[in-house]
Order: structure tokens, then sequence, then C-alpha cells
């Protein structure tokens, strides 16, 4: 802009003054090239800007206002630059100094000079201001996907280590929540449910002598359904258990509300009329409200941990297949190939006898990174659940290692958090694959009960057994360990009779006689 209209001027104006001018006004341009975002050094260089043109289009006796299109300069810049408030003064700043060297020059009432004036002062005002809204279309406030993910994802690490005991656990958030409730209301039994998929809560942690097996289904027509949508308390005069407790029962729901989002809900019953008054509830409903927030960060967290785990396993697979995999396979086919050339020649049965030794082990290796590519792409179905998960794999394991597999699976239909069904999947095919690779078994029995919060898995196998030096050193045995910490799963290994292994996870306390899950399980032996 500073060219054209220096080279405007001179073309209507050829005189040494016109240079002059042209000069000053390119000393006024430099802090707006140099310095643009700078607070004062910016804005005083816009100001120089707009007088040096005011006072050039006055003095210079030229029909067209040879340096005024340069005011549209100024203007934007400071739109750019520093924010739309600034901008709009420059604008009524440059009006001001254009009139004012118009007037003070006696040019004002001229057409040669007032109908140009205000001609591109009406364009300065409309194309400066019309640059801060271009600039904020192009630049929109929210950042690119992964610079906000980065961002958000360093704040919550900052904040994680700030939390008191540096943890987003959700079974001891629920924990903790079941325990203040506890010491504030009547409860003989309490349950924090969760939010998951497939129109159903999860147990995230309870209380109570007995197991008490909820109702979880928020299509049914119950209280728990109904404070879930309405996110008000509820009050019922009968269990909200699937297995009915007889007698006299007061029941409390308080939802769990982080923003506008249901996130979970509070369950206390006492075996008692009127256990719950107005002000109880209201004492729980505080609790509650406190905790929701914390239970809403601890189920972001764990949705963000099992995507990340989620993209990093496929990643893996990814590369082993197109890497490892597909060199081991042209390995195989070259050792083929010298085979073929060796057969007929004299001489050669011994390297051919080792070349198929060679293949052989080949082919093995392919056959265990076919599995272990399996492995990395096994998860939990939102629809299926754990124990079809587990099925399917110890299916496939026993087809390509020659095992009979036992299956045993009583499932409830009530499900785990997805973040528990992942460990313990995790932790049944590493105790699968440890009885594949070293237990030279013949029968592997997997066992899977789920009625949450209860939960067990449990493999054993008929092999060699584990030596007692190994348990300690074996890297598989300490990743189970490390995930069944995490879940807050007791992990035991121990011998089976006759001969072999039994690898066992058990979350929570066993379901109590009568559970509706051993109706709804299902067996299947000798698969």
């Amino acid at each position: 802009m500073l060219v054209l209209v220096v080279a405007l001027a001179l073309v209507s104006v050829p005189r040494p003054g016109t240079l002059a001018w042209c000069g000053l006004l390119a000393v006024a341009a430099l802090p707006g090239l140099l310095v643009p975002e700078h607070p004062v050094l910016g804005r005083l260089g816009r100001i120089a800007e707009i007088v040096v043109v005011a006072l050039s289009a006055a003095a210079l006796d030229t029909p067209y206002g040879a340096t005024l299109p340069y005011l549209i300069v100024p203007v934007r810049a400071a739109a750019l630059f520093a924010s739309t408030a600034e901008a709009l003064g420059m604008a009524l700043f440059a009006v001001a100094a254009v009139l004012g060297a118009g007037a003070a020059s006696g040019r004002l009432g001229t057409a040669d000079f007032l109908i140009p004036a205000v001609l591109w002062l009406l364009v300065t005002v409309a194309g400066g201001l019309a640059g801060r809204r271009m600039y904020q279309r192009g630049r929109p406030d929210e950042p690119q996907p992964y610079v906000a993910a980065t961002r958000l994802l360093t704040q919550l690490r900052t904040v994680a280590r700030q939390l008191p005991g540096g943890t987003l656990d959700l079974g001891g958030i629920a924990a903790g929540l079941l325990d203040e409730v506890v010491a504030t209301a009547p409860a003989d039994r309490a349950a924090v449910l969760g939010r998951s998929g497939g129109g159903r809560l999860v147990v995230l942690a309870q209380r109570g002598p007995e197991r008490t097996d909820w109702e979880t289904s928020l299509s049914a027509d119950t209280p728990i359904a109904e404070a879930w949508v309405s996110q008000q308390p509820h009050l019922a005069s009968r269990s909200l258990a699937r297995s009915a407790v007889g007698g006299t029962v007061s029941a409390l729901v308080v939802p769990l509300v982080a923003g506008v989002r249901s996130i979970g809900l509070l369950v206390v019953e006492a075996d008692r009329a009127g256990a719950y008054p107005p002000e109880t509830v209201a004492n729980v409903r505080g609790l509650v409200a406190s905790a929701a927030l914390r239970l809403e960060a601890a189920l972001l967290f764990d949705e963000v941990r099992a995507l990340a785990t989620t993209e990093e396993r496929q990643r893996l697979a990814r590369e082993i297949h197109d890497g490892v995999a597909q060199e081991l396979v042209m390995v195989g086919y070259g050792i083929d190939n010298a085979v073929g050339s060796l057969s007929g020649v004299s001489g050669a049965d011994e390297a051919i006898d080792d070349l198929h030794t060679l293949r052989a082990e080949v082919t093995r290796v392919i056959t265990e990174l076919r599995l272990s590519l399996f492995e990395l792409r096994t998860d939990v179905d939102p629809s299926g659940g754990l124990a079809t998960a587990l099925a399917d794999y110890a299916r496939t394991v026993g087809a390509s290692s020659g095992m009979r597999v036992h299956l045993s699976l009583d499932e409830s239909t009530a499900r785990l958090p997805a973040t528990v069904e992942t460990e313990l999947l995790r932790i049944g095919q590493e105790a699968i694959t440890n009885a594949r690779k070293h237990a030279h078994a013949e029968n592997l029995w997997v066992t899977c009960e789920i009625d949450p919060p209860y939960a067990r898995i449990e493999v054993s196998d008929d092999g060699l057994g584990m030596p007692a030096e190994t348990g300690e050193r074996s890297y598989g045995l300490k990743i189970m360990a490390e995930r069944s910490r995490r879940i807050r799963a007791d992990l035991r290994i121990s011998p089976r009779k006759p001969s072999g292994t039994t690898i066992a996870a058990v979350l929570g306390t066993r379901p109590r006689q009568g559970s509706v899950s051993a109706a709804e399980g299902m067996e299947a032996d000798n698969v």
C-alpha cells in the first residue's frame, strides 16, 4: 500500500515537496512494519501514519487526495494486531485528523479536497473494521484439535498431581462417597451406579452386610430410571434391588449431575419406614453435589486412558503386521525356494533337512505373531461383554495350539465398568498365553463369573506347572499383578491337582445364594 500511494502521489503531483511527504510517510510506517504488535510503538506508529497522511492530503494540491488511500493501513493494522476498540478509535482519529487538516489549510470547503476525503474516510472505516471480522473468521477462537488436546492433557496431568492422594481412581472416589453418605444417613444397603452403554448402569461401589443385586436398567419403570431422567431425588417405599428385600424398606435415589449431564446415581436403603426426612435428603444431596465433579473427572480420565490404550494397541498391531510379520513371510518363501533349488542335488540332503527345520521355526514364529496380533486387536465389545470376548480368545488360542478348551461362563445382564472389563480381559489373555507357551498343556479350563461388582476370571491348565523360582521374575505375572492392583482385584496363583497351574483374578465379594446372575448365566463345557 505504501508503494502504491507513493506512486500515485508522485504521478498526481510531481514536485519535490511530494517526495518529501512520501519519505516522511515511509518513516512513520516503520514501527507498523517492524513491531506492529508492540503495545506502545505499534500504536504510536499508526497515529503518526494518520497524522502524516492528513497533513500531506491537505498540503498537496491534488483533486484525487493521493495519500488518502493509505488511511486504511493503520486502521486495519489496529484491527489485526490490537483490538476492535483500538481500530474504531484509529478510524475516528483519522476522520478528525483529515477534517482538521483540511480546515486548517482552508481546503475543507473545496470539492477537490472534501469529496475524496469523505470517500476515503468511509472506505477506511468500513474496510478497517471489516478486516477485524475477517481476521476472526480466519483465526477461530478455538485452537486446532491437536493443540487443544495437548493443552487439555497437560492441564489434566497438572491437576491430577495436585489431587488429594494424586489419584483419579473411579472405584476409590465412589467408595469414598459411600463412606460419607453412610456416616450421614441411615443405610443398610448403599451403592453408587455409574453410566455405561446399552441403557444400563454399572455398580461402581456398594456397601452392606450382603451383596445386593441392584436394578440397573434405565428402560424399566423404576425410581432409578426416573431419577436418572429427571435429575431429581426420588423416594420409594420398596427395595430397588432385582432380588426383592422383604419387610419395610425406605429407599432414596439421588442423581449425580455434572453440568447438565447425569453421570451416576447414589442409592441408599434402610429397613425401616420414614428413614429419609427432607433434612436428611438435603444433606445427602450436598454430599453428592460435591462428589459429582470428582466422579466426572475420574470417568473422563478413564475414557481418555482407554482411548489412548486402544489406539496404541492398534498402532502396534499395524506395525507388526506391516513390518516384521510380512518380512518373516518373505523369509519363509525364500527358504521354500532354497529347498526347491537344492532338491535333486547330490549331497544336499543334510542342508535340506536344516532348511526344513528352519522353515518350521519360521512358521512357528509367524503363528506366534498372528496370535499376538489377535490379542492386540481383541477388545470387549459394548454389546457382547467380557465373557464373550474371553471365550472367543480362548477358542482361537485353543484351535491354533491344539489344546482342548473347557469354558464355564456365568454372566449377569449387569455390566462392569468398561475399564474394569478391559483389565480383566487382559489378565485372562495373559494367563491363557502363558498356558499355551510354557505349560505344554492338553486341556485349558476358562471360568468367567460376572455379577457386578463381583467378577472372577480363572484360567487353569494340566501342563507342567510353574517352577517356584519363576513366579517373582516372570514379566507376564508382573503385568497381571499390576492390572489387578489397578482395579483392586485379588490375583491368585496356585498349583492345580494333579498337574498344572491355576491363575484367578477376583474382584469384589462372591454373590449370595439365589443371585439373579445364576439364572441369567450360561455354561458351555468341552468346547
